[in-house]
């Protein structure tokens, strides 16, 4: 049975997006910033992806990488993946999906989920995408939640965690990486409260 991975950058405040213009950071600056500038960071993005049969995105970061990840010509082996690897996505907006080997799901999200779950292969990896993993969450669909904090507190954006059903978690790891962003690795509680 596949797990469902998903890893997500976010601020100390628990912001995932850029509000755009943040005081002191340009657009897309408060995660760029930090992307890459440590071996350790690096090693961790490069065994994810390794682990990962397929990703689950949602439409909005699925049409921005699919915008610009068929166009890294440098990128290496890890743009090859990205390229190469079947990508579902949840929309029920997006009517053609056409970057390399992508499917459109959009109907019971829940219910095909738990169907690719059950396929044989490695991680269903999620990145970003914050309606989705919120949506997974409540139907205890991800086996593991990586946060990828950084050491920004921006006070504004959109928050990763929207208002809902509580959902318990445990913490499984965490690490301080050499760009000073903290990669926090929660499994589901099970039904505690």
């Amino acid at each position: 049975m596949r797990k469902v991975v998903a890893s997500t950058f976010v601020t100390v405040d628990g912001v995932f997006e850029d509000p755009g213009g943040a005081e002191g950071f340009e657009l897309g600056g408060w995660s760029f910033k930090y992307a890459g500038r440590s071996e350790d960071e690096l090693k961790y993005q490069q065994d994810l992806l390794s682990a990962s049969d397929a990703l689950l995105l949602g439409r909005v970061t699925y049409e921005g990488f699919a915008k610009a990840w068929p166009s890294m010509k440098d990128g290496g082996w890890y743009a090859d993946r990205m390229n190469s690897l079947p990508k579902y996505v949840v929309s029920s907006t997006l009517h053609k999906a056409e970057w390399n080997n992508s499917i459109i799901i959009n109907g019971d999200v829940a219910k095909e989920v738990a169907k690719l779950k059950q396929q044989p292969g490695q991680n269903l990896l999620i990145f970003g995408s914050g309606a989705l993993v919120n949506g997974l969450l409540q139907h205890q669909l991800i086996d593991e939640l990586r946060l990828l904090i950084h050491p920004v507190v921006l006070g504004r954006g959109r928050r990763l965690f929207t208002d809902g059903s509580p959902v318990g978690l445990k913490a499984a790891d965490a690490k301080a990486l050499g760009s000073g962003v903290v990669l926090v690795v929660y499994q589901p509680a099970g039904n505690e409260k």
